[in-house]
Order: structure tokens, then sequence, then C-alpha cells
């Protein structure tokens, strides 16, 4: 088999026989190519859909759970209705012994801040943090650190700054870290820059909770509650765990709906991942699909061709030519078309994704995030045209080498 592959007479007959049918060779090859081209191009776009989907949520943990106080609409155990549910770091103690599928539990507050230096002003959003935080909403740092366990426990007056706001109060290529800044009319020292996340959650500065706490004098209030569940923890029933918790502890009916606000980031995850899972499932059948009809088509063609060289079939089997020669010769005759097909859709295709990557790919908001394929699925994609070809093959083939040498000199 080595030495037929590499023998000149064999690539010779295959040309020859291309070159006779040049029209439907061409019009099969468009097919299996356009197959080739829409698995690639689809698959790439749906890899540059998930990595847009990924970069947006990169800073969290994905399987989160938010929640905030608002206000009830039943009166519940002498409350009137209206009232407004204040969470408080005992919510947070209490959810921490309580609830047993919670890795983190990160309570947040913020208000409205204004910050000067020299003779520029500006008002942010100001965050009390703890250190926890970075690991729920990850902090792309640039420079310095972010807050520490000593920051909340001596109440520093540090704060970490987002590069929107460094440009705003700093020259470029000047480091912010160990400046002084007024935050409220109290100096404070920078100690840590990130950069922009890519979702509007982000802040602008953060300062230890407990620092916040002094400047605001906000007591045990905490603003927004942000839990991450372990992996193997139910992001849905975690979700209804917190909200009953947190209405036993502050005497809200448990049907009122709308006295605790709550996002479940996890959920929203999982919704993203079944969508691009059926994005990809209908890719591979439409690709795969298209493939077949392709490489059918490649059998017609070889069918035809088989019954046209009837007569050269019968010469080479009356000199010697065994059943084996005619059937792998017409064989490596659909491999042949099948592969070459299938090498221009895939350039086609990577040369469609680099110019979508170009128009769609680019900037913070970009739709499609480096839409591209593995080796992999290239790989998978050649199998594929490799294992079909050869059995499309195999119908012309095995009827080329039922003809007796008789028949086909007396056609």
């Amino acid at each position: 088999m080595k030495n037929f592959l590499f023998e000149r007479d064999t690539w010779q007959e295959i040309y020859e026989s291309i070159k006779k049918n040049k029209t439907r060779t061409l019009v099969t090859v468009i097919g299996v190519t356009w197959g080739v081209f829409l698995l690639v191009t689809l698959l790439g776009c749906a890899r540059g859909m998930e990595n847009s989907f990924s970069r947006l949520f990169g800073d969290f943990a994905t399987n989160s759970v938010f929640i905030w106080g608002r206000s009830t609409e039943k009166a519940f155990h002498g409350f009137q209705e209206g009232r407004r549910l204040k969470l408080n770091l005992k919510d947070v103690e209490k959810i921490k012994q309580e609830i047993k599928e919670i890795e983190f539990v990160v309570p947040r507050i913020r208000r409205n801040g204004k910050l000067v230096k020299n003779f520029q002003s500006g008002d942010f959003t100001v965050y009390g943090d703890f250190p926890t935080l970075d690991k729920v909403q990850k902090k792309n740092l640039i420079l310095g650190r972010f807050i520490n366990n000593s920051d909340i426990k001596n109440k520093r007056k540090v704060m970490v700054i987002s590069e929107d706001l460094y440009k705003q109060f700093f020259d470029i290529n000047e480091n912010p870290i160990g400046e002084n800044i007024e935050l409220n009319q109290i100096n404070f020292t920078i100690v840590g820059l990130f950069k922009n996340g890519n979702i509007g959650m982000s802040s602008n500065i953060h300062i230890p909770f407990s620092t916040y706490q002094q400047i605001y004098n906000t007591g045990q209030e905490v603003g927004l509650i942000m839990v991450t569940g372990k992996k193997s923890s139910n992001i849905k029933q975690l979700e209804l765990d917190l909200k009953l918790m947190i209405k036993n502890l502050h005497h809200i009916h448990p049907e009122d709906e709308r006295a605790i606000g709550g996002f479940n980031l996890g959920k929203e995850f999982e919704k993203l991942n079944g969508f691009l899972i059926g994005i990809q499932f209908l890719t591979w059948f439409v690709g795969i699909a298209t493939l077949i009809a392709g490489v059918f088509a490649i059998g017609n063609i070889l069918l035809i061709t088989v019954k046209e060289r009837t007569k050269e079939i019968g010469i080479r089997r009356a000199i010697g030519a065994t059943p084996l020669m005619i059937k792998r010769q017409i064989i490596l005759e659909a491999v042949t078309i099948a592969l070459v097909a299938g090498f221009l859709g895939i350039v086609g295709g990577g040369l469609v994704l680099i110019l979508i990557d170009k128009i769609w790919g680019q900037g913070a908001d970009a739709t499609l995030v480096n839409p591209s394929v593995s080796i992999l699925i290239v790989l998978i994609s050649i199998g594929i045209l490799t294992v079909l070809g050869t059995l499309i093959g195999l119908i012309p083939a095995t009827r080329a080498t039922k003809v007796s040498p008789i028949e086909a000199l007396n056609s």
C-alpha cells in the first residue's frame, strides 16, 4: 500500500480521471468545501461567543448569588407593609453558620464620595469591602495590592482605585502607589490600581469596610451580600435558602417577593452555557449533514466514472490487475477529492474567522472575542472526511471489481 501511494502512475490516473470530469468534480468539491467551511466558521463563531461571555463574567465567580434589601409588600408579625429591609453583618454571620453549601460570603456597602487631588475633583462610587471580595470578584491589579485583613483590623485610610480614576487624577506613567488623595475631606493613601472590569458592577474606589463604617457612620449596615456556592452546590436552591433565611431573620412574610432583591449569576451562566452547547450541537449537525451530502455526491460521480471507464478497467484486469488494486485506486480517488475539498473549506473558514475578528472581535464590547477553531477540530474534520471518503468510495469500487474482464472488453 505504501508503494502504491507513492507511485507516479497512481496519481497520474487520478489526475486524468478528474480532468475528464472537470465540471462534475468541481461541483462536488464545492459541495464538500461548503460543508467544511460552514463547520469551521460556525464553530469558530460559537467559540468567539463563548470567549465573549467568559470575558464578560471573567471578574466574577460564576456560581454566585447577590442579594440586597428592598421594601416589603406584605404586613407580617405586626410590621406594616412598605418597611425597608436593611441587611447587616449579623445576617452575614448567620448565613456563614447555617448554610453549609456556601464557600464565600462577602458583605459590601456603597455610597458616593468626593475625591480631591490638587485642583482636580470628582464624585465617584465608594465601596466598603473585605479582602474576600478579591476571591469572588477577582481584581486585575496593575500595581500594588488589594485590601487586606490588617487594613480592616486597624481601620486604615487606604484605597484601591480603578484605571479610569487613575487616568483622571494622574499623569501617564505616574506611579500612584503611596500617593495621598482626599476622600470626603479625609486623606487616604492609594495602595492598589486595577484594570476596569467588563461588567458595569465594577466600582471606582474600594476602601476597608471598617474604615467605611467610620466615615459614613453606617454601623452594622450592609448594602449587598455576595454569596459564592461550593462546586457541588445547587445554585438555584442556594438562592432560595438565602432568601428564606433573611425573611426569617427580619420577620418578612414567606410569600413576600418584593422585600429581597436578588440576582443569581450562576443560574444565568447555566442558561448561557446551555445556549452555547445548543449552538455547538446545531453547528456540528448542519456541518456534518452538509459534509455527508457532499461526500455522497463524490460517490455518485465515481459511479458514473466507473461506468465510463468499464473498458479501461477490463483491460487492466486482463493484464493482471487484481480486484484489490482496482478497489484501492477508486477509494484513493474518493479520499483525495474529499481531502482537497476539506482543505479548501478549512482555509476559507479560517480566513473568514480572521475577517470576523477584525470587524467584530476588537474592543472592550466585542461581540465575538477571538473566534477560532482548535487544531483538534481541524483534525476531527480531516478524520471525518477520510472515513466518509473511504466508505463512499467503496460503493463504486465494489461495483468496478464485480465486472468481469470479458464483459468489460465487449462493452
